[in-house]
């Protein structure tokens, strides 16, 4: 098997497995309990956090433990809506975020916020000047991806975090999900205020995440109960999860720059072939090294349908996806590709191919080899099909 679907989820790191294995057998206590059982397990969330915000460099009590990407955004988005609503109700994002983010501002609309959606370049970038000019007085966040996870586009997240500090009213939540692990994530240098991460993108556990709240934001909960997470995410701790994010976190930012470098051999070997051996093939997004993300590669077969594709790949046992797995169901061309300008045509006839740190120099030759072997025949009968 030839997995390169690495952006929809990774297999998680023998060692992250060995820890989460050793925590629900020997550190199986509540965390809120009173008892020694309940403090041991609470002193490895402790130890959990401190490693993580270590990763990241921010302070401890930051870190909000969630079930994954989606709640942290969901809880950075709708808790800064409900706690500021009488600052303003205007939101600003992009065209291509993740439906995560996407989703959670068409639910605020109806909620009776005003959301702006910024439009990108053919890259899949954001202007930061756009940004600036659609900041209001009523505005209260805006929430910009750090690298796509369909066309692996880096967002210029230093520059736009200056420009919202202008604005010390508005608030800058940036989805870190498909970046960490493989480019520096630095919130505090770059002024994030809320900054969402998910373990499965790194090797980790799915169902655990977390959210980094600047020290002066307040959220109103979306759980509440117990009172965990310092009153923002209630709800009895993932111990094994969380410990397991921990480790996933420390390996991948010890691995990072090695990995990083690795990969982008990979990404730009394939663009170099592909293109060579391909007729009629288009790459989206940045792929430069310095504006793309080193782990993703998205391509176009203008005419072929993705879902064929995808199948046609799994027949020579390679794992690849259409666009991103949450809404890869469906003949629906991908937002993200539309907002850059492809047309319905190109865009439903598009593949990305994702590689993590246990990505092979097998992996990637296996995998250019199945797509010269597969696409040409699929072009033909295409082409015949048309007369």
């Amino acid at each position: 098997m030839i997995y390169m679907d690495n952006s929809a989820t990774t297999q998680p790191d023998p060692e992250v497995v060995q820890v989460m294995t050793d925590v629900m057998v020997n550190v199986f206590g509540n965390p809120s309990s009173l008892h020694d059982l309940g403090g041991k397990a609470e002193r490895l969330l402790t130890q959990a956090r401190k490693a993580i915000a270590h990763t990241l460099g921010v302070s401890p009590r930051s870190l909000v433990f969630t079930s994954g990407g989606t709640e942290a955004n969901n809880l950075a988005l709708k808790g800064v809506a409900l706690q500021y609503q009488r600052r303003g109700r205007h939101f600003i994002t992009t065209q291509v975020e993740h439906a995560a983010v996407f989703e959670v501002c068409r639910q605020l609309e109806q909620m009776g916020w005003e959301v702006t959606y910024l439009p990108v370049d053919e890259k899949g970038r954001v202007q930061p000047k756009d940004v600036e000019a659609a900041i209001r007085n009523d505005t209260v966040l805006v929430s910009v991806m750090h690298v796509n996870n369909e066309v692996g586009t880096v967002q210029p997240i230093p520059e736009i975090g200056r420009i919202v500090k202008k604005h010390p009213k508005v608030f800058f939540h940036v989805d870190a999900i498909q970046s960490f692990g493989k480019l520096p994530v630095r919130p505090q240098d770059w002024g994030v205020d809320l900054m969402s991460l998910s373990g499965h993108k790194f090797h980790g556990p799915k169902g655990v995440g977390c959210l980094y709240v600047r020290e002066g934001v307040k959220l109103s909960p979306q759980l509440v109960g117990g009172g965990q997470e310092e009153g923002y995410r209630s709800g009895t701790q993932n111990v094994p999860g969380i410990a397991g994010l921990a480790k996933a976190a420390v390996l991948a930012e010890q691995k990072r720059r090695e990995t990083a470098v690795r990969l982008s051999h990979w990404k730009q070997e394939m663009i170099r072939e592909l293109a060579a051996k391909l007729a009629n093939v288009q790459i989206n997004g940045d792929t430069s090294t310095e504006g793309g993300s080193p782990h993703i590669l998205s391509l176009s077969f203008p005419g072929l349908k993705s879902e064929v594709i995808v199948h046609s790949l799994e027949e020579q046992g390679v794992y690849v996806s259409s666009k991103s797995a949450c809404s890869s169901k469906g003949e629906q061309p991908s937002r993200v590709l539309k907002a850059m300008g492809l047309d319905d045509q190109t865009a439903i006839g598009s593949i990305r191919i994702s590689m993590g740190a246990q990505t092979t120099d097998e992996d990637v030759h296996q995998c250019m080899k199945a797509l010269t072997k597969v696409i040409p025949p699929l072009q033909r009968m295409m082409k015949g099909a048309s007369k």
